[in-house]
């Protein structure tokens, strides 16, 4: 009697035991062994993009000075500067992207794309194929591309992001600084990130390690699904720090399947000046909680004014979504079809009111027009300091936290001119010559070309380098 008490209560141990060991392993879920399986899958259908532009650079000429009208010199010089016309070269920029069909469609980012003449996609096989573009979208930093080829490619599906967590595990892949196919992982850090890039920012944030060229890879879930687009890191350096953002796939999934059908978005338009609901407001006009998005103002002859919104409206429904931030109405409306009825709950005279509205399309608004006016961005030879350079774009600012809005960003240095011999490198912005601060390209290369007129044989340029530091910097030059 007595070892059957002790075996009893030796199984009661063993049993209680197993209570204790099964929440971590069976409920918690395990940290994968390795990447390997799941990498060699996913890697032949992400593409290495080289998108190539042309750009023309201006010599400058040997000789700064005119001969008068009726010198014999005259035509000979005049022959020699035409010889010494505008030259055009080629640049490339690369990129990534993955393929989502078998025909190869591939997406990526409009900024690796925008204003090229020629795009090649290179597999990790080697086979490379030229592209065409689809459609681009600048707001949301998408583009659609279309293989030239009739071979049948391995496509990889656009998951569900509304459904990633965060400490989920992620794989980002793509082509960092040229490098080819590289693989990284990480988790997902944050969501819904704002890192006011535009109107619809909604970022995942991840600490896989995105660099240079990872701009349009996939961002993979542990099921192989893309749940994001690597599009931006905030780093001073310019290399990864662990803070990587992607465009999440289900607000991608609609501005791909618009691109593809019209080659262009299709954005819903309200129609109306919004503004933060403070808990001060929500008290001022009786609501129990600070929801919703104030409006400020109604455009004339918006679908919001002939749906009868007023100033002073509270919006804090919208085709049956809570509107629980202010953030979250242009998105909504955004995603909602242009030319189709919405509801609307408003809240108004302390209570809830009930609004219909057939909006209208973003794009066709004068407003958007003026602000989507397009600039190139290209790369400018100044041969004189033996630089590349290009203008500053709201991109840089934003990432790099510029109090300096002017300026140009170099590009290259040419190791045999003159600023080889200084402390100047790729990424620096300039933001002064001759303690002037300069306005963009076109200024600088202006005012280069009439101090080098003037005689000057050195100039002073103000540098502003990865790390937001600002320095002198003498340069002789040629």
């Amino acid at each position: 009697m007595k070892n059957y008490l002790n075996l009893k209560k030796f199984y009661i141990v063993i049993f209680l035991s197993f209570f204790l060991v099964l929440p971590s392993s069976i409920f918690a879920k395990a940290v994968p062994a390795s990447f390997a399986d799941l990498a060699e899958k996913l890697m032949p259908s992400v593409v290495n993009i080289s998108a190539t532009r042309v750009v023309e650079t201006r010599p400058q000429s040997q000789f700064p000075f005119q001969f008068p009208p009726g010198s014999p010199f005259e035509e000979f010089f005049k022959e020699f500067n035409q010889q010494q016309a505008p030259q055009k070269r080629k640049s490339t920029a690369l990129g990534s992207g993955f393929v989502i069909s078998e025909d190869g469609v591939v997406i990526t980012n409009n900024h690796v794309i925008q204003g090229a003449e020629g795009i090649l996609v290179r597999f990790t096989d080697d086979k490379e194929y030229e592209a065409k573009l689809v459609g681009t979208d600048p707001v949301s930093d998408i583009a659609v591309l279309k293989i030239n080829s009739k071979e049948k490619f391995k496509p990889v599906p656009l998951g569900d992001s509304s459904k990633a967590r965060v400490g989920d595990w992620v794989l980002a892949i793509g082509n960092p600084f040229g490098l080819g196919g590289t693989v990284t992982a990480g988790i997902i850090s944050a969501i819904n990130r704002d890192i006011n890039m535009g109107r619809y920012d909604n970022f995942i944030q991840t600490d896989a390690s995105i660099n240079q060229g990872n701009s349009g890879g996939p961002l993979f879930n542990l099921q192989g699904e893309v749940v994001g687009i690597n599009t931006a890191i905030f780093s001073q350096s310019g290399g990864s720090v662990g803070i990587g953002f992607a465009i999440p796939s289900s607000f991608a999934k609609n501005v791909i399947e618009q691109l593809q059908k019209y080659g262009e978005t299709r954005r819903g338009w309200l129609g109306v000046r919004i503004q933060v609901v403070t808990q001060e407001i929500a008290d001022s006009l009786g609501m129990k909680e600070a929801i919703g998005a104030l409006v400020a103002d109604v455009n004339e002859n918006s679908p919001a004014q002939k749906a009868g919104l007023k100033d002073g409206d509270v919006i804090i429904e919208f085709n049956g979504i809570k509107i629980d931030t202010m953030r979250k109405l242009p998105k909504v409306v955004g995603e909602a079809p242009v030319g189709r009825a919405a509801n609307m709950k408003i809240w108004r005279d302390k209570q809830i009111v009930s609004k219909t509205v057939v909006l209208g399309r973003l794009e066709e608004t004068a407003e958007f027009k003026q602000k989507q006016v397009p600039t190139k961005i290209e790369d400018t030879s100044l041969d004189s300091l033996g630089i590349k350079v290009r203008n500053l774009t709201e991109k840089d600012i934003a990432s790099r936290k510029l109090k300096d809005k002017s300026g140009v960003i170099i590009q290259e240095v040419d190791v045999n001119g003159p600023l080889s011999d200084v402390a100047v490198s790729a990424g620096d912005i300039i933001i002064a010559l001759q303690n002037k601060k300069i306005k963009d390209v076109t200024d600088f290369e202006q005012r280069l070309k009439k101090e080098i007129k003037s005689g000057s044989k050195s100039l002073l340029l103000t540098i502003v380098d990865s790390q937001n530091r600002s320095r002198y910097v003498g340069v002789k030059i040629k």
